[in-house]
């Protein structure tokens, strides 16, 4: 029976990467960074993530991405997908490795959270960010740390726990050579995304987290779409290479206008601090039906 449900999937879940793949080349009018994201988002929860993709961030039309994107429920999903995107690429890269030094199922939980905030943070969010913040790196990692690591850790709460669960049910599915990982890894994306959906679509309406941008000049006139940083204004050395614009006062286009903000310090830790809860949380709750052990 798994097998078979195993076989449908995957057999899916090629035919939406290749779409995916050919749209990305052929019609998406974004960044290099939000149509690998997609791609791989795509590679890991299959038809689930290519209907996500058509419902909320393929162009309909020659001139209609920014309006077809627009409502902040699509951006709020453009935005999460880079970062389940960056923590789903570190953590299979590590659930691939982790199984060849023998290590207990506690340590590979830790290894693997490490190595997707590591992807999530200095890839999928800090690269996305280097227009906004004029090809400033560091500048970029600093301010998307926030918003990746509550993210983040939402995508973990979600992620470990089924990881941990299905590996228990699946003892096979630990071998990256065996199908039934990659099934469990997919099991584990579309939860981890469901469940920091919620944390995504807060932040995004409250510009904290940007959300899905146009290139400008690539879909015609591309307003509000946030590649340059306010910050800007505050630093006389440096100049926005495109100017900024200023966020649309239109029904439903709260998410569009990109000009982010931060939290206060304190507020900030505090929100940090409580997706850990979050996370330690759901990791106690596994830990009921599956042991941890280091």
């Amino acid at each position: 029976m798994l097998n078979g449900v195993m076989l449908v999937w995957f057999i899916f879940a090629a035919i939406s990467v290749v779409f995916v793949v050919w749209d990305s080349i052929t019609n998406a009018p974004t960044s290099w960074i939000q149509r690998m994201a997609w791609i791989l988002v795509v590679v890991y929860t299959g038809v689930v993530g290519l209907i996500l993709y058509l419902l909320t961030c393929r162009r309909p039309f020659p001139g209609g991405h920014d309006a077809f994107t627009r409502a902040t429920w699509k951006q709020s999903v453009n935005s999460e997908m880079h970062c389940l995107a960056g923590d789903a690429t570190g953590i299979v890269i590590a659930a691939s490795i982790v199984p060849f030094f023998g290590l207990t199922n506690g340590w590979d939980a830790t290894i693997e959270y490490i190595a997707g905030f590591i992807c999530g943070l200095f890839i999928f969010q800090a690269l996305m960010m280097l227009g906004m913040y004029q090809g400033k790196y560091l500048r970029a990692v600093r301010k998307t740390f926030f918003a990746e690591t509550v993210s983040m850790n939402i995508v973990m709460g979600g992620m470990i726990p089924t990881m941990l669960i299905l590996a228990s049910l699946w003892p096979e599915s630990e071998d990256p050579s065996k199908a039934t990982f990659w099934f469990r890894m997919s099991l584990a994306s579309i939860v981890g995304g469901v469940i920091a959906y919620p944390i995504n679509y807060w932040l995004v309406k409250n510009h904290l987290k940007h959300g899905c941008m146009t290139l400008p000049g690539k879909d015609g006139p591309a307003p509000c779409l946030g590649f340059c940083s306010p910050e800007a204004n505050h630093d006389a050395n440096i100049k926005p290479t495109v100017p900024m614009s200023t966020p649309s006062t239109q029904p439903g286009h709260e998410g569009h206008g990109m000009i982010m903000r931060s939290l206060p310090i304190a507020l900030s830790c505090i929100w940090i601090v409580g997706t850990f809860l979050f996370l330690l949380l759901a990791i106690l709750v596994a830990n009921h039906f599956v042991p941890l052990k280091f």
